[in-house]
């Protein structure tokens, strides 16, 4: 999911850019239509024994060196059976990201103490950086991501699964 980011490019258009860059990560800073127009379109493909190029998919990904996506990076063939999605919104009753539980066969969550998720993103941030101490990764994360993670545990479609992850 994170190669659907908007890009920076995108983001200095936005009526409030500031804020945009700030809380880059929340919903509204995604193309959470063409992430959801990509899982339909792979959802309606038919499988092929062999790679049909013609009927394959390419994905964007996200490269933390530039801070941005990069298109078609990810090459989906056509003759794959399985696809796993993986992002913080997957399961969030908004639209356009609520779309998708109707067009996956299960859907997991991986549920994490605030603690233990605090500690991952403040070494996430300093390691991709995002930002170089670890007081303003720490900062980040409570002004940013665990506001994010609240917004998603309030307003989430009720998963196949839930795993416990534990805190090492």
């Amino acid at each position: 999911m994170d190669g659907f980011h908007y890009p920076k490019s995108t983001l200095r258009t936005f009526q409030d850019p500031e804020c945009a860059f700030r809380r880059r990560g929340a919903p509204f800073t995604f193309d959470g239509e063409a992430f959801v127009e990509l899982v339909k379109a792979l959802r309606e493909n038919p499988v092929t024994e062999v790679d049909d190029p013609a009927q394959s998919f390419h994905a964007p990904s996200f490269d933390h060196a530039v801070k941005d996506p990069i298109e078609n990076d990810i090459y989906i063939p056509s003759s794959q059976r399985i696809v796993i999605l993986e992002g913080n919104y997957l399961l969030l009753n908004e639209h356009p990201w609520d779309q998708i539980q109707h067009l996956v066969d299960e859907s997991w969550f991986v549920s994490i103490s605030r603690e233990t998720a605090m500690d991952r993103l403040v070494k996430r941030h300093l390691e991709a950086g995002i930002e170089t101490t670890t007081e303003a990764a720490a900062l980040r994360a409570e002004e940013n991501d665990l506001p994010n993670a609240d917004h998603i545990n309030e307003n989430m479609i009720c998963p196949s699964f839930i795993i416990e992850s534990s805190n090492l």
